[in-house]
């Protein structure tokens, strides 16, 4: 029990870190890496989910394809350096509520529920399988899964008309 604690603090903490590193990062390359060791812890706590299938997805998937494809357009752009822009006044306040929010929430559900619940039942015998996988996300979720790729393909386009440079006429 208490080495799977460790590990689950140990991994809970480099996500954490990494995923905040990702938002207070001005280099992009460095926001993209930082992601990726996200994307790899991730797929750690899948690993000690007994779900080796969906490890081995995230890391090939999203830490290898997806970000080797974000990091080519941020090369590919020059876009390594992430400029600051003029912000709306209401952002700020704005997001230090919904942090104070979302904290208070935490808290809540941390301290203040009456019961802490029946333990989870053990994984079925195909859990995670590649089958089992397959027949869930192409039946009941196939709508999700094909608005999620188009959301992809929609901030793709969006960060390369973002950083593409106009032309000069003339």
């Amino acid at each position: 029990m208490i080495p799977d604690l460790i590990l689950f603090f140990g991994l809970a903490l480099v996500a954490v870190a990494s995923a905040i590193g990702l938002l207070l990062s001005r280099s992009a390359v460095y926001a993209a890496l930082n992601l990726i060791l996200n994307f790899t812890a991730i797929a750690v706590f899948y690993l000690v989910l007994d779900a080796p299938f969906l490890a081995l997805m995230q890391v090939t998937v999203y830490a290898g394809a997806i970000m080797v494809l974000f990091l080519f357009v941020i090369m590919l752009l020059g876009a390594e350096k992430l400029s600051t822009g003029p912000t709306l006044p209401y952002q700020r306040p704005l997001s230090i509520l919904l942090a104070v929010i979302l904290l208070l929430e935490a808290a809540y559900a941390l301290f203040f529920r009456s019961s802490p619940g029946a333990p989870p039942a053990p994984a079925l015998a195909g859990f995670g399988s590649p089958q089992a996988i397959g027949e869930t996300l192409f039946s009941a979720y196939l709508l999700p899964f094909e608005v999620v790729s188009i959301l992809l393909l929609a901030a793709m386009v969006g960060a390369i008309v973002l950083t593409k440079k106009p032309r000069r006429r003339g």
